[in-house]
């Protein structure tokens, strides 16, 4: 069996954009799910669209939404589940050029940056707190998303927060592009 190499990104802003889901419910028991859409280069959260379901449509629309706001990915990875790989979401893929890639649903390993923030997204304001409905799980979930760009350093960006490093990455490709 041939091993699984792993997929190359350049070491820019929106190289490569990760997805994977949240799933919670509120304190009636009703269940609310999070999509988060996270930067593999810079670790920022980019987004977390949240209502107590989210269809194929939905993340297409959040898609380009995101796409608007912080520019075009070069790639998006995400599990091969079928809210994520959807006709509508290739389709505005192909429509957009930006490469899709996919790899087996709860294979945490396969997407470790995605895995991390949906991690940090679950321990700290999720299980932390009771929402009561969608007004108050979107007040908890966006303190969550601030709090992981701004307060948690992670160790591959040499122990700062994605908010600190992005600074230090803007320098170091102005660098690399007037060495050139």
């Amino acid at each position: 069996m041939r091993a699984r190499a792993p997929i190359p990104v350049e070491a820019r802003p929106n190289a490569r954009w990760s997805r994977g889901f949240v799933h919670d419910q509120f304190t009636n028991a009703q269940h609310f799910r999070v999509l988060n859409v996270v930067g593999n280069v810079t670790r920022e959260c980019l987004g977390s669209p949240q209502d107590s379901s989210i269809s194929e449509r939905r993340v297409a629309r959040d898609l380009i939404a995101l796409i608007e706001r912080w520019g075009k990915p070069g790639m998006i990875v995400s599990d091969n589940g079928t809210d994520l790989i959807s006709n509508a979401i290739l389709r505005r893929c192909s429509e957009k050029r930006i490469e899709w890639h996919s790899h087996r649903a709860r294979k945490a390993h396969a997407e470790g940056v995605a895995e991390s923030v949906t991690g940090r997204m679950r321990d700290d304001p999720l299980n932390e707190t009771m929402c009561h409905d969608l007004a108050h799980a979107r007040v908890v979930i966006a303190a969550g998303a601030t709090d992981y760009d701004t307060e948690r350093p992670y160790s591959a960006l040499d122990d700062q927060t994605p908010a600190d490093d992005a600074p230090t990455l803007t320098a170091a490709i102005a660098r690399r592009c007037c060495a050139t």
